[in-house]
């Protein structure tokens, strides 16, 4: 290894020192995290002494070697400032499923930024950029060696109709096995107990029953079902945890903000009392009846209407599909095509939040439900406690035991009401027949909050190929908060 003469310092050396400083100094005020100083030294050993080796493969005669080491160097470093930027400032979201369609359409990519609502301090730092919570191959992308408490900088409320992109409540717990990880534990865990149990005995009738017993019997069918899951590991691979910001992104509208009373009536959404005004693009299930037996629609109304080829499925399939109201219009007025056209009015229950009661709610007849707020109370019974157990004792850490004579006990003490530590809101999807979303898991607590999409950078349409309308290229560099 050669030797090189260390430059007498200048006054470039000091400025870029304090500059560099000063900055790091301003984030650390920023974020709030002052143990970070103790990097403040090594800073001034990089600018001024220079007793650390850091840049040693330049002193290397082996010129194949400086090269490798200056492109590691490059790397980590890109590697540090996708990090740094992911986490704080913007990231990259690809739309993966129909729910907020015509809204976003999938294969919208979207600019999301961390600064509309106030950054998230990252709960497990120890992770790879760019990579939510699973590597090529299965590994899991970060460690949980280090666990940070919700923070958040410069915090920011979410509006009413805000889209938002936000980490999946109900992804606390999954199973190792790819193909099962897009459906919901606890809806999984659900059905197979229900199976299981009605295999060997007659189901009760649910509606006869009070609402601790209603709880008792869902329990079981979901603790019968967990095991199950876990007796056949080589089906559904391990039960896993997840931490919260490691959990799925979704992208929802805000259709509920905190201590306001949603309900759900026909369709129409009402908060504390007054109905909300839908939408410009949102979608129902429509039952459509073409002339002639058909079946399916020409090429040309599918274009000109913008239905994709899983719309078109469901067509052939059922005979139902998602429509605007304008696209409704149009196929009523092709009178040689359209026989009727009749909205969807199938509502089942059971498969909607909370799980371990009932409610007879459907997804088009919900509620009334109280959204929490911090700082506000309610008081707390056998009929509401299956709506507000999860926020109580999952999101905000309390322990929570009902007993059969319906006292309840948070942390050991009996409790008639609750006042909550975080603010929580109802997402939904435009798309409103195809959109798993708070009508099935709950509530979404502000420690779940990502960000805001901001503007769609790509659109890629993969029903259509390169010459025939793959880019959508109207919808490059479009600003997501004008899709109302």
């Amino acid at each position: 290894m050669k030797q090189l003469d260390k430059k007498p310092l200048t006054w470039k050396d000091w400025t870029k020192m304090l500059v560099v400083t000063g900055l790091y100094i301003w984030f650390l005020a920023w974020v709030d995290a002052w143990w970070g100083l103790i990097i403040v030294p090594f800073i001034f050993d990089i600018y001024i002494t220079k007793k650390i080796p850091w840049t040693w493969w330049k002193e290397l005669e082996n010129p194949v070697t400086r090269t490798i080491m200056s492109w590691v160097d490059a790397i980590v470093f890109a590697l540090v400032a996708v990090y740094f930027v992911n986490i704080y400032f913007f990231q990259n979201y690809t739309i993966p499923s129909s729910s907020l369609e015509k809204s976003l359409l999938v294969g919208d990519y979207l600019f999301v930024s961390k600064m509309a609502y106030g950054p998230r301090v990252p709960q497990t730092p120890l992770s790879l950029p760019l990579v939510q919570h699973t590597l090529p191959g299965g590994a899991k992308s970060y460690s949980e060696l280090i666990q940070w408490d919700y923070k958040r900088v410069s915090p920011k409320p979410v509006q009413q109709g805000d889209i938002v992109v936000f980490n999946y409540p109900s992804g606390d717990t999954v199973v190792s096995n790819p193909a099962y990880q897009a459906m919901d534990f606890y809806g999984l865990c659900m059905g197979y107990g229900q199976q299981i149990v009605a295999q060997n005995q007659t189901l009760p009738a649910l509606q006869s029953l009070d609402p601790y017993q209603q709880r008792q019997v869902l329990n079981f069918y979901r603790a019968v079902g967990r095991q199950y899951i876990r007796e056949n590991a080589v089906e559904f691979g391990e039960i896993m945890s997840r931490p919260v910001d490691r959990r799925e992104n979704y992208v929802k509208r805000c259709v509920g903000l905190p201590g306001q009373t949603l309900l759900i009536r026909d369709r129409i959404i009402y908060l504390d009392g007054q109905p909300c005004k839908e939408p410009d693009n949102v979608q129902y299930n429509y039952r459509l009846r073409l002339r002639d037996g058909r079946r399916d629609l020409p090429a040309q109304v599918s274009h000109d209407l913008h239905l994709s080829s899983d719309d078109l499925v469901t067509l052939h399939q059922t005979g139902f599909m998602p429509l605007t109201a304008a696209s409704r219009e149009t196929l009523l007025s092709m009178t040689d095509l359209v026989e009727s056209i009749e909205v969807d009015t199938l509502s089942p229950t059971g498969d909607l939040y909370p799980l371990n009661a009932v409610t007879g709610w459907t997804r088009d007849n919900y509620g009334p439900i109280w959204i929490p707020k911090k700082g506000e109370s309610i008081a707390i019974t056998l009929d509401n406690i299956a709506v507000y157990e999860r926020p109580i004792a999952v999101y905000e850490g309390n322990k929570l035991e009902v007993r059969p004579n319906g006292t309840i006990l948070i942390n050991d003490s009996v409790a008639t009401s609750y006042t909550f530590k975080m603010d929580y809101y109802w997402m939904m999807g435009d798309n409103r027949h195809k959109s798993a979303d708070s009508r099935y898991w709950g509530f979404v607590p502000e420690d779940h909050i990502v960000g805001k999409p901001i503007i769609i950078w790509l659109s890629i349409d993969k029903d259509r190929g390169w010459g025939d309308g793959h880019i959508r290229w109207n919808r490059l560099f479009r600003w997501v908060e004008n899709m109302n």
